[in-house]
């Protein structure tokens, strides 16, 4: 018996520790309304001639950290973001929706005024013009490489929805 109990504890801490060992940083600040903060971004974004990318996912969301992380090391594609997005991580966590019933509702038009993006899993990106219109939903699937992001497809899906690309 303790033997099956040793054993499905260390099944169930393994995954915990393999996390742990990725050392990803969270990015998703939990606390914040999500339509503030696009709204603050969407202002910004407008004062310096940029567009928006919401990152929408969550901390509990390993793809989503990955991402961050990819996207925080690289240095062309870090610099390709800088001058031309105002770049956001809009915390998506419905598992909090449980105990709270106004977090839940404010997701819920957040969501929709992103256009629904969660169709498409997480992280899923959503580009906005200066005055806040959804231009674009990206799936994050067609970025992916092995168990990572490639950076040529990040690159590419940057490049063309920088503002001089749309227009």
């Amino acid at each position: 018996m303790k033997r099956i109990i040793a054993l499905a504890l260390i099944a169930l801490l393994l995954p915990l520790a393999a996390c742990a060992q990725e050392g990803l940083k969270k990015v998703y600040d939990e606390s914040v309304d999500q339509n503030v903060q696009i709204d603050q971004a969407v202002k910004k974004a407008k004062a310096e001639s940029k567009f928006v990318v919401c990152q929408v996912g969550g901390n509990w969301c390993p793809w989503c950290l990955k991402f961050a992380d990819f996207i925080a090391k690289d240095a062309d594609i870090s610099k390709l973001i800088a001058d031309n997005f105002v770049y956001i991580h809009v915390d998506y966590s419905p598992r909090s929706f449980k105990n709270d019933s106004a977090r839940k509702q404010r997701s819920e038009k957040m969501m929709k005024r992103l256009g629904n993006p969660g169709r498409f899993g997480f992280p899923v990106f959503v580009v906005l013009d200066e005055g806040g219109k959804v231009l674009h939903i990206q799936d994050s699937s067609f970025l992916e490489e092995g168990q990572g992001y490639s950076k040529e497809k990040v690159s590419r899906f940057f490049e063309n929805w920088t503002p001089e690309a749309v227009k």
